[in-house]
């Protein structure tokens, strides 16, 4: 459908974190007239996705790091605590939470997510400049076409109101100029329970409306399986427990991993450590590297302990883990791809206990239960074989073990969330359809994720941009891991997505201003002139991209116009200082846009700290709760 002649369309699939997320920053960051569609197929998720929407986190689910380090906003990073504290309505609230001061090491319940991104949203869109627009649509796209001027969106169920597009039961066509996938967790289907997919023991999502119900009535005295260790199982736990559960509760893990417990006060923090070297020889097989690997990982700790006293020695790895990602990429190309995936399978969940862990409200209830003598909790270690119905009604579940096997008899069964990464091996019409027309590639080396350039564009499998089409969250794992060194969940966690947002949506409002204006051809080339404008100008052209730092930063729109223009004063006196190629005009806007990329390096530079960032921008009362 062509929009000739109307403002250009951004269209966003997803309405969970990621694509509220992005959508918040299409509306502030946007100067001129532009159509947000936010889309979004499950309406419960919308706002929340799976990890925060309200019908699958009951008031005990928590969020698993501390309050503080859950704003949207990486520029602000208490700005998720001051919404709890002073805007969030606590009328339906229960106890304790309804009086409960929020603070920065503190808990907080999930579910209250979803309404604070309904109101940063809506905020968003009463601060944009004039002639944007958000539209929020209902369905499911179900294919992309990708066309000269843009992309055809084949969707299913739509409706929407102030959508130039049929609504009803057959699927309509969408054309937007620039497309943003964030489609969130895809669930994968554990063979082991093929069987007992239908059984009413049998709990698959534990973060579903109907998940949490069966929890909730569960007997306090009933025998529960919950299939992994980690924080999905201590959500499931967590809540029998809270609730006075008493019967046993096995948590049964392949590798017997367990999640610390933050320190109180603890902090995030990034350490500048040594280059772990060893780490950067050639791969010569498995056992060695994994040698290597030790050998550098006791010393980085052992030096952390020395250095830095001031570390909680429970948070040592976590900050040798933080320090080792930028050198990272440069290890794993070393590592042959076969060898990399099973490395990462065989160490994912070991390697995301090192990187983060779970706040006291959630860790305290279950390692009470674990280690105390008649605790009801235990840990198995051992894979799960299949789970089968039992003529009683319940249901056996068979662990593995160093060649031995046994049972366990539940009256339920959880199983974790089992998050898909292979997109090849994802039921939903969409991703059958990119992948088969190549428009969407499977993640070479890692097989996590989709291929996608340095900004999130989707790559054929040519290597070549698949059109304007670009990813947000779990989408690229595979591409964080290669690219930035992120392991674990922290390849596609909220510090991921915060960053995504801000290069994704600059990135389409840059393409959608620079094809406006005609110069979309020109930048490629003028983009190599930067080093010599830095040189000429190393003033002019740091404080440019500061009030352009600022101005992406800013929720206000009358300050983001002040801003504005501010900038515009700037560039013209940088031009001014040099030989321009072309005309001034066109020189300035292309000049714009190198400082916008510059601006969104320093907003997204994982080198430094959310505190470090907002005082290198100049942003009053970073330490200040209350402002």
């Amino acid at each position: 459908m062509s929009r000739t002649g109307m403002c250009p369309r951004v269209l966003v699939v997803g309405a969970g974190l990621a694509g509220t997320a992005t959508a918040i920053r299409l509306l502030r960051f946007a100067r001129r007239p532009l159509e947000v569609v936010l889309l979004e197929r499950r309406s419960d998720y919308r706002y929340a996705g799976v990890a925060y929407h309200r019908d699958g986190n009951p008031w005990d689910h928590v969020f698993n790091i501390q309050a503080g380090r859950m704003s949207a906003f990486r520029e602000d990073v208490h700005d998720f605590v001051r919404w709890a504290n002073h805007e969030a309505d606590r009328r339906d609230w229960p106890e304790p939470w309804a009086e409960l001061r929020f603070i920065e090491q503190g808990p907080a319940p999930r579910r209250i997510f979803q309404d604070y991104l309904i109101n940063r949203l809506a905020e968003a869109r009463r601060e944009a400049c004039p002639g944007v627009v958000l539209i929020e649509a209902d369905g499911e796209a179900v294919d992309l076409e990708v066309r000269p001027a843009g992309v055809e969106v084949t969707v299913r169920r739509l409706a929407a109101s102030g959508l130039a597009a049929g609504e009803g039961p057959e699927p309509a066509v969408l054309f937007a100029d620039h497309v943003v996938l964030a489609t969130g967790l895809e669930q994968r289907e554990p063979p082991f329970a093929a069987g007992v997919r239908a059984h009413a023991s049998f709990v698959r999502n534990p973060y579903s409306a109907s998940g949490v119900r069966r929890l909730a009535a569960l007997p306090r005295e009933a025998t529960v399986a919950i299939v992994g260790s980690v924080l999905s199982a201590y959500d499931s736990a967590g809540l029998l427990l809270r609730r006075g559960h008493t019967g046993r509760i096995h948590l049964i893990s392949r590798t017997g991993t367990m999640f610390r417990t933050y320190p109180g006060g603890h902090e995030h923090g990034v350490l500048q450590l040594p280059c772990p070297k060893a780490l950067l020889e050639p791969y010569r097989n498995r056992e060695e590297f994994l040698a290597r690997v030790r050998t550098e990982w006791e010393t980085a700790c052992s030096a952390v302990v020395q250095d830095h006293p001031d570390v909680d020695p429970v948070v040592v790895a976590e900050r040798v883990a933080k320090a080792w990602e930028p050198h990272l990429p440069e290890a794993i190309d070393r590592i042959p791809s076969a060898e990399l995936r099973c490395l990462l399978d065989e160490f994912g969940t070991a390697i995301a206990a090192f990187r983060v862990g779970a706040v006291e409200y959630t860790m305290s209830v279950i390692e009470r239960a674990m280690h105390s003598a008649d605790g009801p909790v235990r840990l198995v270690v051992g894979k799960v074989d299949g789970i089968t119905p039992a003529e009683s009604g319940r249901l056996v579940v068979s662990v593995v073990a160093q060649a031995e096997q046994h049972s366990i008899e539940a009256d339920l069964v959880v199983s974790n969330f089992g998050r898909e990464s292979d997109y090849s091996r994802v039921g939903q019409s969409l991703w059958r359809n990119l992948l088969r027309k190549g428009i969407a590639v499977p993640h070479t080396r890692t097989g996590r994720g989709l291929e996608v350039d340095g900004q999130g564009a989707l790559l054929t499998p040519e290597g070549e941009p698949a059109g304007p089409i670009s990813a947000v969250g779990v989408l690229r794992e595979g591409d964080e891991i290669v690219r930035n060194g992120r392991t674990g969940a922290f390849t596609f966690n909220l510090a991921a997505i915060k960053n995504h947002s801000i290069a994704v949506a600059a990135r389409a409002i840059e393409q959608l201003e620079l094809r406006e204006d005609g110069l979309a051809r020109n930048m490629a080339q003028f983009h190599g002139h930067v080093s010599n404008i830095e040189e000429a100008t190393p003033d002019g052209f740091e404080e440019a991209v500061l009030l352009e730092a600022k101005r992406l930063a800013t929720r206000g729109r009358t300050e983001r116009e002040q801003l504005d223009s501010q900038l515009d004063a700037r560039i013209r006196s940088v031009s001014e200082l040099l030989t321009l190629p072309m005309d001034a005009s066109r020189y300035d806007r292309l000049l714009r846009a190198v400082v916008s990329r510059a601006a969104v390096e320093r907003l997204t530079d994982i080198s430094v700290t959310p505190r470090q960032l907002r005082r290198q921008l100049g942003l009053a009362n970073a330490e200040d709760l209350e402002d």
